[in-house]
């Protein structure tokens, strides 16, 4: 397990170089904070759903994530159902009323309301940027693109997390897979939001779970990971 682990976590850092540090840092012209909660529908080993989460972490904003994995019965109908195809990415932002597919429209979006307006260099590039997060997709195949039989929490989840991070990749794509609603807390570098995570959890590592169904709280992305499978998989 322990080795299997350590082979996942460097295929996911080679996922984050693939696409040369995107979702890592947060900007410094951040714009105003959403009152209401974001919500994404996508899944861990869409190319173009990984764009929008990197966007997320540059902008530190938090979203609540409806994973829509292949074969998932969980929100992929309630996708379909909402904006009428399976296409992900698909963003819910209930404080500009805007329902999003494509996720170029979708970066445009968050970086005008809730950034400086700029799409920055390496998210607007068009096929190029596509090609990267392919590439990226690529060194992680299969990983957080099916589901596999799980129990649902009756409560979402909640994960600290910045996109770049290989640790934190494994988790998204298990939880993925289970169809695991969960709250996304960006902490990317520079995040103005890693004050409060410390002062919750301890220490600046992630990941870091909680699970307000039984009241656990972890970092280690092994742990969490036997965690996930003990209390969900089925």
């Amino acid at each position: 397990m322990e080795l299997r682990h350590r082979f996942d976590v460097s295929a996911a850092w080679l996922a984050s170089v693939a696409r040369l540090g995107r979702g890592l840092i947060v900007r410094g012209d951040l714009g105003p904070r959403p009152e209401k909660p974001l919500v994404l529908y996508e899944f861990e080993a869409c190319p173009f759903c990984r764009k929008v989460r990197e966007a997320l972490t540059e902008l530190d904003l938090e979203a609540e994530i409806r994973p829509c994995p292949r074969g998932g019965d969980r929100f992929r109908p309630e996708a379909i159902a909402r904006g009428g195809k399976a296409s992900f990415p698909y963003l819910l932002d209930p404080n500009q009323d805007a329902a999003l597919y494509e996720s170029d429209d979708i970066v445009r979006h968050l970086f005008r309301h809730y950034g400086n307006g700029s799409v920055p260099f390496g998210l607007s590039l068009g096929p190029l940027t596509d090609a990267g997060s392919v590439l990226a997709s690529a060194y992680r195949p299969g990983r957080g693109s099916s589901a596999r039989p799980s129990t649902a929490p009756e409560l979402p989840l909640e994960l600290w997390s910045f996109e770049a991070s290989p640790y934190c990749r494994v988790v998204r794509e298990f939880m993925t897979e289970l169809e695991l609603p969960y709250t996304l807390h960006n902490v990317g570098k520079r995040s103005p939001s890693r004050r409060a995570f410390v002062a919750r959890s301890g220490k600046m590592m992630v990941p870091y779970l909680a699970d307000p169904n039984t009241g656990v709280e972890m970092h280690e992305s092994s742990d969490i990971l036997r965690y996930l499978r003990s209390t969900y998989a089925r």
